[in-house]
């Protein structure tokens, strides 16, 4: 069973509620046995991870700091300001708004701020690599609003900027959104703001999968363009999960009212806390180590599995993400994720520009170097990763090489723990 780095609190935890205590072992027996290659994924340090389980999970604070509807916030009043003046320093920010629970309610936040309902947003197609919250109908935001959706090039993979461009000057948009779940290169945030500039909107930075690597200054940064920029804490910025605003002046109160009161309630001191944290991490020259080598490890796994003969989306990536179709394989995400499940290699499905099926198959998937990188991982493991990825994906689950390649893997992993840091 794993060691857990927490001491005599999980001890605590042990006595009181085994069942629960070993289902958090299980999970960090889960972690350690393979490779984690979620690229929405990452690992906290020990230092966010005491500020999660501080007692600032206790206080209720209702509000924004001196102005709080409880009383007795004077403490956690000076928390959150840490975490927005770490925040706006870390990014250039006038404004940080630290409270949203999650890149998905800072996305509400920014619309609500900025829109009404039945207002037209121009925003990722989803087949494209556009989050639900880019006008999926399930979602509040194809309920709430028009969406018209743009895409990428089926052959580059790449945005088209013309069509981009073409479709604002047609529907004339309240806002442009910018941001994808699965594009690995670096968008034109220039090209994005002269696009709504042109068509009277604002742009809206959906930056939740690049901010980390914009606060390691490994990415350009959507600050100096958007209007507002949506984030996570988590991903490859290494904190908890949750999300941020980033501002102008000029904006701040509207952004402010629009996450409380209007779409959330009290915040969770204990997480802005652990905001603060991981800002201050991602501030130090450590960080930025950290993310030249994310990007670094991200390119050599793309020239591996391209080397290895599997089809890397726009040829390989800028930030930590990589996209693969895998129908040359035969295969559909859907068995791929599972294939390489089965050797202990975790990652995810993904939408392709042209390679939708009927009934929702989808034929990529998408991989992530923050994870492994944060263990400590190299460009000599990516390149044992990518040769043990295409072994898994040309496998089937019950295959003797699939059970030598689960083998490798848990070595692998062993040689880097999660918890090293």
């Amino acid at each position: 069973m794993a060691v857990t780095p927490w001491g005599p609190d999980f001890g605590r935890l042990a006595r009181q509620d085994p069942e629960l205590a070993g289902i958090i072992l299980s999970e960090l027996d889960r972690v350690a046995g393979g490779l984690q290659l979620i690229a929405a994924e990452n690992f906290t340090s020990p230092a966010v991870l005491a500020a999660l389980a501080s007692p600032l999970a206790n206080k209720y604070a209702e509000g924004y700091p001196g102005a709080r509807h409880h009383g007795g916030c004077e403490v956690v009043d000076i928390a959150e300001r840490t975490a927005q003046d770490r925040a706006k320093a870390l990014f250039g920010a006038s404004h940080a708004n630290v409270q949203p629970h999650s890149g998905s309610s800072a996305v509400l936040a920014a619309y609500a701020a900025l829109l009404r309902p039945g207002d037209t947003v121009l925003a990722m197609a989803l087949p494209h690599g556009g989050h639900l919250t880019h006008g999926s109908p399930a979602n509040f935001s194809g309920r709430w609003f028009h969406f018209i959706g743009y895409g990428v090039d089926p052959v580059t993979g790449l945005i088209d900027y013309e069509q981009l461009r073409g479709l604002a000057r047609v529907h004339r948009p309240k806002a442009v959104v910018c941001g994808s779940i699965s594009y690995p290169r670096h968008p034109d945030y220039a090209a994005f703001r002269a696009v709504a500039d042109e068509v009277g909107a604002y742009l809206i930075a959906d930056a939740a999968h690049p901010i980390g690597l914009v606060a390691g200054k490994a990415a350009p940064s959507p600050v100096p363009y958007a209007d507002v920029v949506c984030a996570t804490t988590h991903k490859v910025l290494r904190g908890p999960r949750g999300g941020m605003l980033l501002c102008g002046a000029e904006l701040a109160e509207r952004v402010d009212r629009a996450v409380f009161p209007f779409t959330q309630g009290g915040a969770q001191m204990h997480t802005v806390a652990a905001k603060a944290v991981a800002f201050g991490e991602a501030a130090t020259p450590a960080f930025a180590a950290y993310a030249r080598q994310v990007v670094a490890n991200a390119r050599t796994l793309a020239g591996g599995l391209a080397a290895e003969g599997l089809t890397v989306v726009t040829g390989g990536t800028d930030t930590h993400m990589i996209t693969v179709d895998v129908s040359p394989l035969g295969l559909d995400g859907r068995a791929a994720k599972a294939r390489c499940a089965a050797a202990g290699i975790i990652l995810d499905t993904c939408a392709l520009a042209s390679a939708t099926e009927p009934g929702g198959c989808v034929r990529g998937v998408r991989l992530g170097s923050a994870a492994v990188t944060t263990q400590g991982m190299g460009e000599g493991e990516m390149e044992r990763i990518g040769a043990l990825l295409a072994i898994a994906l040309r496998e089937e689950q019950s295959a003797p090489t699939t059970r030598g390649v689960r083998a490798e893997v848990r070595e692998l992993a062993a040689a880097f723990p999660p918890c090293a840091r």
